[in-house]
């Protein structure tokens, strides 16, 4: 079977969530992914844990598969042949570090450009490589702060509460992953690249979505609601007398079908 991203080859400079959680969907789809990490230090979560399983981090181990590995210290003066034979050789260069710093090395998108004109360059940062944030460094319980998911997590009464996965890094890429894809068609179309520009606060503020639609229209800020969906009921957890269960009725078709479920038609 040839999966259909198995003619693509992906330079991999990112770490820790966003950058490999990208890189890995392009790898299960058959991309060839090269992941390039810092020398006696290597991805920032392979320190990541516990749990650690035979030295292995299973954060590092969850965002990496598909992958082949090697290090080169970019600051080194033989690092720079090196990576220009890499990107010659490449269809997509991926990097999440903070705006400026690949423009330091040599390796930002004009450079990868010059070596190989039909690159595709995608950049992931925290606040995009434009705007008065752009040189801000940034990780996911920051971006959950500014993008308000933490306003709308949790009790009325409770403190704000962060998402118990690092929803903002995932979403980012997620979004990497589907802007490099419509890229690579581009490219089969047209023969040109691209130069990709997301980030950590604008995948967190789209995913806001009909609470941003909510406060645009009517200037109410949205609250906390617990389990309970402020637009829809019964739709959230509840307790029986064996424990708590969840209930999501989302269509009055569903109701009158539940009503009669429970005997009260």
């Amino acid at each position: 079977m040839t999966l259909p991203l198995a003619n693509i080859r992906v330079l991999d400079m990112s770490r820790a969530l966003t950058g490999p959680y990208c890189t890995q969907m392009l790898g299960d789809m058959g991309a060839d992914i090269i992941k390039v990490e810092q020398p006696n230090v290597g991805d920032n979560s392979r320190a990541w844990g516990p749990p650690f399983v035979n030295g292995e981090s299973t954060y590092f181990m969850s965002v990496n598969r598909n992958k082949r590995s090697m290090t080169i210290d970019l600051r080194h003066p033989d690092a720079a042949a090196i990576m220009r034979e890499l990107v010659a050789q490449s269809d997509v260069v991926i990097e999440n570090f903070v705006p400026g710093q690949m423009t330091k090395y040599g390796f930002d998108y004009a450079a990868c450009k010059a070596i190989k004109p039909d690159i595709i360059y995608c950049s992931i940062s925290g606040f995009g490589q434009v705007g008065p944030d752009h040189h801000r460094a940034a990780y996911d319980q920051v971006i959950q702060g500014l993008g308000g998911v933490m306003s709308v997590t949790g009790y009325p009464d409770g403190d704000p509460m962060r998402v118990g996965i690092a929803l903002s890094d995932i979403i980012s890429g997620l979004n990497a992953a589907y802007a490099i894809m419509v890229a690579v068609y581009h490219r089969q179309m047209t023969g040109v690249g691209q130069s990709i520009d997301t980030s950590l606060l604008s995948g967190q503020l789209a995913m806001m979505s009909y609470h941003a639609a909510a406060y645009l229209a009517t200037q109410h800020v949205p609250q906390r609601t617990g389990n309970h969906n402020p637009e829809i009921a019964p739709y959230g957890v509840f307790q029986a007398k064996d424990g708590w269960f969840n209930l999501a009725v989302g269509t009055n078709a569903l109701w009158q079908k539940f009503a009669t479920a429970l005997h009260a038609p």
